[in-house]
């Protein structure tokens, strides 16, 4: 009895990334699996055989975002207005204004993160005066990187923040010379004081927080991700905050495969947390769509090496050592892998030294433990990671915030912030994401340009030829690559047999358009399992049936998500992008030269 496909994608430009074939022009599935690649006749189409014509499309593996920060940025997304992808502030505070005037009473307008100012035709920030002028009555709270916030009159109130309210430690409330809070919040350098500021204002009902993890899953699947390893989170308290994905996830109703780590709450208490938490799951429980990976990305509150460029690096605590190798050693011992937040090689060390004493207890080279970031870690530290069977997720943290680092460190430190390249000629698994949603855009498409071109947002170029990726290479990291920080390598990452079915068609061919034209790319059918989960253009009779916006006076209602695609209902044809081409400190100075002194530290 022949064995027949449930879908059978043809007529295609296929990578497979699978080196027994390299290159394909169909593909045959069955049961969410591939079956086949360039059938020759072994398993013909049935009666219920799907068939697909791709026209010539070029056809990736689906997109594995190794650090994403999706089941809490879906319980956000429908409230947060975007501006990663506009090319000008001008644009931009016009949305803002549209939006704030149609946020009902007791909401606030979000800007969270995945911008930067060297984006803006303009190449500066926002003036509070500004903000004030867009929506004097209407909260907008809007966060840029890990180092400052800016609130509106409106937003000072609803938080309460008065000539009163004392700074937090490791922040500061701007204030004039009458002691009043001017809008401006500082990490100095803790980013508690922004995220703590951001929790203030109200969520969405469970209701809308289904409707809205739904809509951040289709816009992640709009731009080729089909699965990603969920880095946990402040504020995202474990089970309670993940009620809503399994919901998502019992109904069928997931598009993007989640394996998630659990991400401590509690300074002081962190051994506590996941003793609590060893009782309650395991790495592994759960299935292909929906599983838990391990502890992390934060550890330990006193091992938190958040960068912020426009300070100097911090000394973190005596008490690192102390604490972190007591939460791995706990970890180790009960065989739970863990990734930590990495940024500076000052910590990378303090880090490994801790890795190195819990291993010689406690062995953790078959654990695919990794770190996450690492944009200064030398050869040395990278030779100490490879000796304990360590990986690196990579993320284009530094596309948004290089002109800072080359400001604060000069352009020869910055051409290997991360060094991918020697990561890979010493054999380190690496995988690449994004850090979303509130630092880095989750638009993977900008992360694979960033690796190709070694360029910011702003056009800097930071990274020499020999610290650039391929665009196979970048491929890879993005697909194979990521699987194996999951311990997924067998079933996902490549189109062979026996993978998972989980298949990206593109809007353009990746390997041909012009390198800046890699960062406009979308999918125009994405599959997951097998099966359709978006579809537009050529192939939109594919597409899945849409998803109402909830609550209607959602920013995603209006403007859509990444690059605002409903935009041009409201305004004219964006300005074309403007490429910089300078140093940084030239940026730096149209960026604080604009007579504003809120911006003063």
């Amino acid at each position: 009895m022949k064995l027949h496909p449930d879908l059978i994608l043809t007529n295609g430009k296929i990578t497979t990334l699978d080196s027994s074939t390299p290159n394909a022009s169909s593909i045959s599935i069955k049961d969410g699996r591939i079956l086949a690649v360039d059938d020759d006749g072994k398993y013909p189409a049935g009666p219920d055989t799907q068939i697909i014509d791709l026209d010539g499309h070029r056809v990736i593996p689906g997109l594995n975002d190794s650090h994403l920060h999706l089941i809490r940025g879906g319980l956000n997304y429908n409230m947060e207005l975007r501006w990663d992808g506009i090319p000008s502030l001008a644009d931009a505070l016009r949305m803002l204004k549209i939006q704030a005037a149609a946020t009902p009473p007791g909401q606030w307008v979000r800007v969270v993160g995945s911008w930067s100012e060297f984006q803006f035709h303009e190449r500066r920030m926002p003036t509070l005066e500004e903000l004030n002028e867009a929506a004097p009555d209407t909260p907008v709270f809007i966060l840029h990187l890990y180092c400052r916030a800016l609130l509106n009159r409106a937003a000072l109130r609803a938080c309460g923040y008065t000539k009163d309210t004392p700074n937090p430690p490791g922040g500061e409330i701007q204030r004039d010379k009458q002691g009043n809070p001017t809008g401006l919040l500082i990490a100095r350098p803790n980013a508690m004081i922004l995220y703590a500021t951001l929790a203030k204002g109200p969520t969405l009902s469970p209701e809308h927080q289904l409707n809205s993890t739904r809509h951040f899953m289709r816009e992640l699947n709009r731009l080729g991700v089909t699965s990603c390893i969920d880095a946990g989170g402040g504020f995202q308290n474990y089970p309670d905050d993940y009620g809503i994905i399994r919901q998502l996830h019992e109904r069928g109703e997931m598009t993007v495969r989640i394996a998630y780590n659990l991400f401590t709450q509690k300074p002081k208490e962190e051994k506590e947390d996941f003793a609590r938490w060893m009782t309650m799951t395991k790495p592994g429980e759960g299935d292909e769509f929906f599983r838990m990976n391990g502890a992390g990305e934060m550890l330990v509150f006193s091992a938190a090496d958040f960068e912020d460029f426009l300070e100097p690096r911090p000394d973190l605590s005596p008490t690192l050592e102390t604490e972190l190798e007591q939460v791995v050693l706990s970890l180790a011992s009960n065989k739970w892998p863990f990734r930590l937040h990495a940024t500076y090689d000052e910590s990378i060390t303090r880090f490994l030294d801790v890795f190195e004493r819990v291993h010689r207890e406690a062995p953790i080279h078959e654990l695919h433990w990794f770190l996450d970031h690492c944009e200064t870690i030398s050869d040395r530290n990278l030779e100490r990671v490879k000796a304990l069977g360590g990986g690196i997720a990579i993320q284009h943290r530094m596309a948004f915030q290089g002109e800072y680092f080359v400001d604060r460190y000069g352009a020869k430190a910055a051409e290997r912030t991360p060094p991918v390249r020697r990561m890979l000629e010493m054999g380190i698994p690496v995988g690449a994401g994004t850090d979303a949603t509130r630092v880095a855009s989750y638009n993977s498409f900008n992360s694979l340009y960033w690796l190709v071109s070694g360029r910011t947002l702003g056009g800097l170029e930071l990274y020499p030829e020999a610290n650039r990726m391929n665009r196979e290479e970048a491929l890879r990291l993005y697909t194979a690559g990521s699987a194996w920080f999951s311990g997924e390598e067998s079933t996902k990452g490549t189109l062979a047999p026996g993978q998972l079915a989980d298949i990206v068609v593109t809007s353009e061919d990746y390997f041909t358009i012009p390198e800046d034209r890699i960062r406009d790319l979308q999918s125009i059918l994405t599959i997951v399992g097998g099966k359709p989960v978006y579809a537009s253009g050529p192939f939109q009779r594919y597409d899945a049936p849409p998803i109402p916006i909830l609550p209607e006076w959602s920013p995603v209602a209006k403007f859509g998500g990444y690059g605002a695609p409903n935009w041009n209902r409201f305004s004219p044809p964006p300005h074309q992008h403007t490429t910089f081409m300078g140093n940084a400190s030239s940026g730096l100075s149209q960026l604080w030269g604009s007579g504003c002194d809120c911006f003063a530290f």
